[in-house]
């Protein structure tokens, strides 16, 4: 542990029943944002897998926050792992990208679950230097759960939680706000294209969904999404904004199309 926690406190019973946790790993273009929407937590748990940039820096100037280093493998036990750490109730699981809207936090105030609930679904409204998109193509995400509830396990590149109770949605936003750079960008999506690949190749096609069975046919994605974003979504009325939403999950999809190709062709 790098820091030790100084508690700050909060009238709100709901909101000092909330520990946020998050993952890091240089995301020092991101991390000030989203801690700068949590000055309501008494404690934030943090998982760093040896970031060389300045975000360490930047979460030392948090007494709130608890800064735990852990070699990375998987998401699942990266996020099992911050889960361990947690003494509240609830959890509020956050990737370094994400910033709480002013709405989500007062919904935040307003819940008073019933012992039945054991998670809520939070959704998404992405953004792009900073300007908010009218679409998405993220789904909404269990993000607040009872900890001693729930557990993570892998899904290709990322991770799905597993909530032993019921689920119940809010209807305020996550702004997902990424301003990391292209070439960190382009990185993280290669590395994320291999991982969707191995789960496409291992899983039976019945196991998998519409967007995965359609990802089995290189290059097929591209121009499906291109229309989802900018038709579907109405990204073409946001602007450079919108094209440039668009253009990233082209270029994703067609790296995980290459990457598909190569291990079909190396196998």
């Amino acid at each position: 542990m790098l820091t030790t926690t100084l508690p700050t406190q909060t009238t709100d019973a709901m909101l000092a029943s909330i520990t946020p946790v998050i993952l890091t790993y240089n995301e020092a273009a991101n991390i000030g944002r989203t801690l700068q929407r949590l000055t309501w937590a008494d404690r934030i748990v943090v998982i760093d897998s040896f970031s060389t940039d300045e975000t360490l820096d930047i979460l030392s100037g948090y007494p709130q926050v608890e800064v735990y280093q852990r070699p990375f493998d998987t998401h699942a036990t990266q996020w099992n792992y911050g889960l361990s750490l947690v003494e509240t109730p609830w959890v509020l699981s956050l990737d370094a990208d994400y910033c709480l809207s002013d709405d989500l936090v007062d919904e935040f105030t307003t819940l008073n679950p019933s012992g039945a609930i054991d998670c809520y679904t939070i959704p998404f409204q992405y953004c792009v230097f900073g300007k908010p998109l009218r679409g998405t193509i993220l789904p909404p995400r269990a993000a607040l759960f009872r900890c001693d509830r729930a557990t993570y396990i892998d899904d290709g590149h990322t991770q799905l939680l597993q909530c032993n109770g019921e689920v119940a949605s809010l209807r305020s936003p996550i702004l997902h706000d990424d301003r990391k750079s292209l070439n960190r960008w382009l990185w993280a999506q290669d590395r994320y294209a291999l991982l969707e690949v191995r789960k496409q190749l291992e899983s039976p096609s019945e196991q998998l969904g519409w967007s995965d069975r359609i990802r089995r046919v290189p290059g097929l994605s591209a121009p499906i999404i291109l229309v989802y974003c900018l038709i579907l979504k109405g990204g073409i009325l946001d602007g450079w904004a919108g094209w440039h939403y668009a253009f990233q999950r082209i270029v994703a999809e067609l790296i995980l199309s290459i990457r598909l190709i190569e291990m079909r062709s190396s196998q």
